[in-house]
């Protein structure tokens, strides 16, 4: 079957080069008997590629079963699986067949199965080693002939390396991994994925399909939908009943988007004028330049005193601190002012390399919190560029209107 009458078959949009060549893996390994694990965020659409392999595959005429391991009980799991004896526990009144046995034959699917206990891991592993397994408070072994396939949004292998999954069973399970894209690595196919979404919600509430503007298509592929494909029908299904135009324009658009949703990490700008459009990262930004300022002056400071400890003819005055809470005053050559009092002094006192000529230095006590230095790299840019906000914005890599509202919160007069 090629690739395009597999997509018809299971209702799939797209024509994104990773979401081929997940869907390439999964014919191709549909008539093996090989285990398959399947990664991908929460909502991209992994039971469909279980069902895709079962579907191809010398056992679809037999059971196929989709387990969320996610959402059964610690307590329960191991008699959902594998079955129970009468009396093995309470509440156990009758003996009951677990999946492994009614599936035998089929595929079994198990959903996020990183929430599986370290004992059922163990269970699992001999089901899929040797095809045996032993119902709860039963010392019989039994057989099954089931396949596997297993799906996840976890990194399987970093649970491994900290002891919450069993590496040997990640290995076994991992025979043929399947990543599934996420919606924002696969941007060509939003415009059509929401085509199809407005046009099948219009069918169900007898309406219009709604459609979108360029530039609200541009907005909705900018979006990083972290819900994927299911927030995506969430927001047509939204639209289609709540929406009062049927031509969405960006504005509009909007109001459906959760608003700090654009990008989970703050982005820097470049180039003179360029705005991000995270407007949740504006802030972080401020101080990310704070931070490489700061960066910038410790590397100075340390190539200072390496140069005086090389050579130190350089050190025409040493600093000498009374009070170690005093912080280091910015070091010049003019004279200090002496004072007959500097030995009961809290401020720095200065000697000369002949140990003579001992005066008093007032300190400087440099203020630490990020908000000064916030407002004083707002001033500074201000002074930079004689006042121009866009100009500053830009410096500052922030946009114009969260530099107005700094202006207003500082009570920086321009």
């Amino acid at each position: 079957m090629d690739l395009q009458s597999i997509k018809n078959r299971f209702a799939i949009i797209g024509n994104s080069t990773a979401l081929n060549h997940a869907l390439n893996v999964a014919t191709q390994v549909a008539n093996t008997d090989l285990s398959v694990l399947i990664n991908g965020e929460s909502g991209v659409g992994k039971e469909v590629f279980s069902q895709i392999i079962h579907a191809l595959s010398a056992r679809k005429h037999n059971p196929f079963i989709a387990v969320n391991c996610g959402a059964i009980p610690e307590g329960t799991i191991d008699s959902e699986l594998f079955g129970h004896e009468k009396g093995s526990f309470t509440g156990a009144f009758d003996s009951r067949k677990g999946y492994f046995e009614t599936v035998s034959g089929g595929t079994i699917f198990l959903d996020e199965i990183g929430e599986l206990p370290l004992g059922t891991q163990a269970r699992l592993l001999r089901v899929l080693e040797t095809g045996e397994y032993i119902r709860v408070g039963s010392s019989k072994v039994q057989k099954t002939d089931v396949r596997v396939i297993a799906a996840t949004n976890r990194e399987l292998l970093e649970f491994a390396q900290s002891g919450r999954f069993r590496e040997d069973l990640y290995y076994r399970l991992n025979t043929v991994p399947i990543r599934v894209p996420a919606l924002r690595d696969r941007k060509e196919d939003i415009p059509l994925l929401f085509r199809k979404f407005a046009a099948d919600f219009a069918d169900k509430y007898k309406t219009t399909p709604v459609q979108l503007d360029d530039d609200a298509k541009k907005l909705l592929m900018n979006y990083t939908w972290p819900g994927n494909v299911r927030e995506l029908k969430n927001i047509a299904e939204q639209m289609s009943v709540l929406s009062t135009n049927k031509l969405i324009k960006a504005g509009e658009l909007q109001q459906f988007l959760p608003e700090n949703n654009f990008n989970r990490l703050p982005v820097l700008v470049s180039g003179k004028g360029a705005v991000s459009h995270q407007e949740f990262a504006n802030e972080r930004e401020i101080l990310y330049k704070l931070f490489f300022d700061m960066k910038k002056d410790v590397t100075e400071l340390k190539k200072m005193f390496f140069d005086l400890l090389q050579n130190p003819s350089l050190a025409q005055r040493i600093p000498v601190y009374n009070n170690l809470d005093t912080m280091l005053p910015e070091y010049n050559n003019k004279p200090s002012v002496s004072g007959p009092n500097y030995g009961q002094s809290n401020q720095p006192v200065y000697i000369n390399q002949n140990g003579e000529d001992i005066h008093h230095l007032d300190a400087v006590e440099e203020s630490l919190s990020i908000m000064d230095k916030e407002k004083e790299l707002i001033i500074k840019a201000l002074k930079k560029h004689r006042g121009k906000r866009k100009d500053a914005s830009a410096d500052l890599g922030i946009s114009e209107r969260t530099l107005y509202r700094k202006l207003k919160e500082y009570d920086i007069e321009e």
